[in-house]
């Protein structure tokens, strides 16, 4: 009888063991959900990190060439076997001097290639820390004033960007403006260029609301606005963005002596 009560007492009954295993799945969950937290952080951060690398490589081109360069193009999406394969495209070289007429001006790709940035993927093209490519869109007022070394140089202080538009948010896909001052997040006719990542969602689920699909088109009105998650009021949003200010470009033109 003794050796019996020993026996029962030595070992586990079902209720402990699935109370234990059900701490150890509580640990193993609070633990995973840390450790994704910490990996959205993480790549959120870096993918900042590259936008903003970018944004002054092109800025250093404008320096050496006198002009910012096209966005490299992708004539298979996604995939973009074919296009530029990470290099800038021109449809029309200038006449004079470098650079020339856009092949796209709105939605195209980071000229990784032209501008020697880094990561890319097999084809050239450059990735955000979510394993994206990096979009790019320059002006095309006065086109090719923004991509021609010789159209710059010489109509710079008469020409601004007139058709890049930055919005809080918008409602319908394939909008070509902000519509009202109150929902810009930047002044009408002050940025020349923009840079972004599609984000997190973009991989597995692609332009998922009006916001997001605004910057998957290839039209001059943008979004830039804080992340929300699904179901939210404005809709799904995890782009992230920033952009070339006219005054940022031409100033650094001028202190490196390209202008006036």
């Amino acid at each position: 009888m003794r050796t019996k009560q020993r026996r029962r007492s030595a070992g586990f009954t079902l209720v402990e063991l699935a109370v234990v295993l059900a701490i150890v799945g509580l640990l193993l969950g609070t633990l995973m959900y840390t450790l994704s937290a910490q990996t959205e952080t993480r790549n959120f951060s870096g993918t900042q990190q590259r936008l903003e690398e970018a944004r002054e490589l092109l800025l250093a081109y404008a320096v050496a060439n006198g002009r910012l360069p096209c966005p490299a193009t992708c004539t298979n999406p996604p995939v973009c076997s074919a296009g530029s394969n990470g290099a800038e495209s021109i449809a029309t070289p200038a006449g004079t001097g470098t650079g020339g007429t856009c092949t796209v001006y709105f939605n195209g790709y980071l000229p990784a290639a032209t501008i020697g940035f880094n990561p890319i993927d097999t084809n050239g093209f450059a990735l955000d820390a979510w394993g994206s490519r990096i979009r790019y869109a320059v002006s095309q007022t006065s086109s090719p004033h923004f991509t021609s070394t010789f159209a710059i140089k010489n109509n710079w202080s008469t020409t601004s960007p007139a058709d890049i538009d930055i919005c809080k948010h918008l409602t319908a896909a394939n909008a070509t403006t902000c519509a009202t001052t109150a929902n810009r997040v930047v002044s009408s006719g002050t940025v020349v260029a923009v840079i972004w990542s599609q984000g997190k969602n973009f991989s597995t689920s692609g332009a998922v609301s009006f916001d997001e699909s605004n910057n998957n088109d290839a039209f001059a009105a943008f979004v830039s606005r804080t992340p929300s998650p699904p179901g939210s009021a404005d809709g799904e949003y995890d782009d992230q963005m920033v952009w070339i200010p006219i005054g940022l470009l031409y100033g650094r033109l001028i202190a490196s002596g390209i202008l006036p």
